[in-house]
């Protein structure tokens, strides 16, 4: 069995105040990857409230976004739809890295014999994918972790690049389509 952990595919990061065209573009992949996926998906979503510009992530990225309740927060809809399907748990997460997540991982692969492997998809890959894909690596570190980098956007595409190189580097396995190798 798998586990698919879905991060962060909510509107503002797709089409709304920090959302790119790399974002955009991600998307019918990962409602394919979710639909496709037999196993547990868990999602994450991140949460911030209404002072969010007083907070120490505010002060150094001062663009209000994934406020709770409002639409940028939202999963986008076909995304959202999946992941109902799939009874999937949605996850909170007020940081980049969610102790939630890692413990609800963690307790998943003691309680189900033969978690072959954790893939990870969603935005973005630089800073949440990541933050989270390591924080998995130490909750659980003998279940291979793997990212679809078909599946994930960062800030830029570099910083995109550059974090896939940063996961290869701590034993995190990278799928890359043939035109995404990096030589």
């Amino acid at each position: 069995m798998k586990i698919l952990v879905v991060v962060d595919m909510q509107n503002d990061f797709i089409s709304g105040s920090l959302g790119t065209k790399e974002a955009e573009a991600i998307v019918p992949g990962v409602r394919k990857k979710i639909s496709e996926f037999s196993g547990i998906v868990i999602a994450t979503r991140d949460t911030h409230g209404e002072d969010y510009m007083d907070t120490q992530e505010g002060k150094k990225l001062p663009v209000p976004h994934c406020i709770r309740g409002t639409e940028g927060w939202e999963i986008q809809n076909e995304i959202s739809r999946l992941l109902e399907e799939k009874q999937a748990r949605i996850i909170d997460k007020p940081t980049f890295g969610s102790v939630e997540l890692g413990e609800c991982v963690k307790k998943i692969c003691d309680k189900e014999d033969g978690i072959e492997e954790i893939v990870f998809v969603g935005l973005c890959t630089d800073i949440c994918v990541i933050s989270n894909a390591l924080l998995i690596k130490a909750y659980v570190p003998e279940i291979p972790v793997s990212v679809d980098a078909s599946c994930c956007a960062g800030v830029t595409p570099e910083s995109h690049r550059r974090a896939l190189e940063a996961m290869e580097s701590c034993q995190i396995k990278v799928e890359r389509q043939h035109a995404e190798k990096t030589e």
